[in-house]
């Protein structure tokens, strides 16, 4: 169970988990000892998984990304770990729907675009794809702050 302090922490590391340990215990107001156990915890639970620079992909010249349905007969998880091992997926997506999986990949070029999808039509266990460009990201997944009810919890969902 998460108390009010190991929620806050998540905010914190979720808004920028750049700074250094005195830096964030100061804004929240604990000892730096007690954040570094706090988030060790954290990490061993598995709530907080790692660490990385937020990076746009297309200042990095990823100029073709998309959002592939992948429709599968057989193997699942053997059709989604080939996925997962190829490049230029960002992640793959156990779903329900019409669809069994979505792939989201970016690519530099409409070659390299053209040859992934291709790639993934010859993987034992796809019967299709349908493929959806995306032309604009309008908020990135890693803005996302989950809400921990940090100004308390509410046990009907009434504000």
């Amino acid at each position: 169970m998460l108390d009010e302090l190991d929620k806050r922490i998540i905010e914190e590391l979720c808004i920028s988990s750049q700074g250094s340990y005195r830096q964030i215990a100061k804004r929240l107001g604990v000892h730096p000892t007690t954040l570094i156990q706090r988030v060790k915890n954290l990490e061993e639970q598995g709530i907080v998984k790692g660490y990385r620079a937020n990076v746009d992909y297309l200042k990095l010249g990823y100029e073709f990304m998309a959002l592939v349905h992948i429709y599968t007969e057989g193997d699942i998880l053997d059709v989604q770990a080939k996925i997962k091992a190829m490049d230029n997926v960002l992640a793959i997506f156990d779903v329900t729907g019409e669809c069994d999986s979505i792939a989201w990949v970016a690519c530099k070029n409409r070659d390299q675009f053209s040859d992934l999808i291709k790639r993934m039509l010859t993987i034992h266990g796809i019967k299709k794809t349908n493929t959806y460009v995306v032309l604009n990201m309008i908020k990135d997944p890693y803005q996302f702050i989950p809400d921990l009810n940090i100004a308390g919890d509410h046990q009907d969902g009434a504000i």
